[in-house]
């Protein structure tokens, strides 16, 4: 016989934690720490970024896939996994719980948010032969790189504090870079060649907002500063920027005073499901109308693959379309 003690009846009973673990299948328990793994919406994706983290404002547990742009709470997870609305998946989260719970026991632990890791430290190098490599791959120079605050690193150094206890690791190897402001702060840093530790940003940023000169009547929004460095370096009459990632909305007033400084705004982001997700966004919200590369998923990998030639014989039509396009 079982007890009926612990069933519920909403789905606002089920803990948040349980949803998590029990549909994503985690093998460790959620207790407050954050969780990235490979997005469950996107079998192809090689680098995990399927967050799970904690929104400390309700203590529940959320999601956020970079590689597709879904995100939202616990329902929102199951709706998206099974392809359900709302109610069907509110009923199944119940369901599913109190079946668990006749032969499983579940603890529902409270959540206590860990703290993060915090940047401590950066050291600088001069650029090798490798790191030139790299990015010249791209067709990006050491004065691209200059102009855009992208600097070499031997390591950069992260502290986390847990009461009297303070770990420290220390991030870095042959081919790893900072993304600067305008005041020589760190906001991102990048390690191309690495499986963990690709990317670790130290806080929001609009890349590329320190560099306009306003003195080009185009402005294109892309997806990365690597990809917007690379178009820049092409030679056509704009200027560029990059949110943190395409997920990433630009403000409202921010979007508000590029349109009266350019003649045209547009988007160009990744040929994947995020990136047209994005350019949809962008047109829904501020009636920009925006485009994806079809040679390659980005501008820069489709530099490196194709050359320049092939690049600009994708682009230029696409451009002037785009460009010529009424406002939606």
């Amino acid at each position: 016989m079982f007890s009926t003690k612990n069933f519920v009846l909403e789905g606002s009973d089920v803990p948040s934690t349980w949803v998590f673990q029990y549909y994503l299948n985690l093998s460790e328990r959620l207790t407050g720490q954050d969780l990235k793994i490979k997005s469950v919406f996107n079998p192809s994706e090689k680098t995990p970024s399927f967050c799970i983290y904690v929104d400390k404002k309700i203590m529940q547990y959320k999601f956020k896939d970079f590689s597709t742009g879904k995100n939202g709470n616990k329902v929102d997870l199951v709706k998206l996994l099974f392809e359900i609305e709302y109610p069907e998946a509110m009923r199944k989260i119940v369901a599913d719980y109190n079946e668990y719970i006749k032969t499983s026991e579940y603890k529902d632990l409270t959540i206590v948010p860990e703290p993060k890791w915090q940047l401590d430290f950066v050291k600088t190098k001069g650029w090798s032969i490798e790191d030139q490599k790299y990015w010249l791959s791209y067709r990006i120079g050491k004065t691209m790189l200059e102009k855009y605050n992208v600097r070499p690193i031997d390591y950069y150094n992260l502290v986390k504090t847990k009461e009297s206890d303070i770990k420290n690791l220390r991030i870095g190897n042959s081919c790893c870079f900072g993304y600067f402001d305008k005041e020589g702060k760190a906001f991102k840093f990048y390690q191309p060649k690495s499986k963990s530790h690709k990317f670790f940003k130290v806080k929001s940023y609009l890349q590329g907002l320190d560099q306009l000169e306003y003195n080009q009547p185009y402005l294109v929004i892309c997806s990365s500063l690597k990809d917007a460095m690379c178009l820049k370096g092409m030679g056509y009459n704009l200027e560029v920027i990059a949110p943190d990632s395409e997920n990433t909305m630009i403000k409202p007033h921010i979007i508000q005073h590029f349109k009266k400084k350019y003649k045209k705004v547009i988007t160009l982001f990744d040929n994947d499901e995020a990136g047209l997700k994005a350019v949809d966004r962008y047109a829904d919200a501020y009636k920009i109308n925006g485009f994806v590369p079809t040679i390659c998923k980005d501008i820069s990998d489709a530099m490196k693959s194709h050359g320049f030639d092939k690049v600009h014989a994708m682009l230029k039509p696409l451009l002037r379309e785009t460009l010529n396009k009424e406002n939606q």
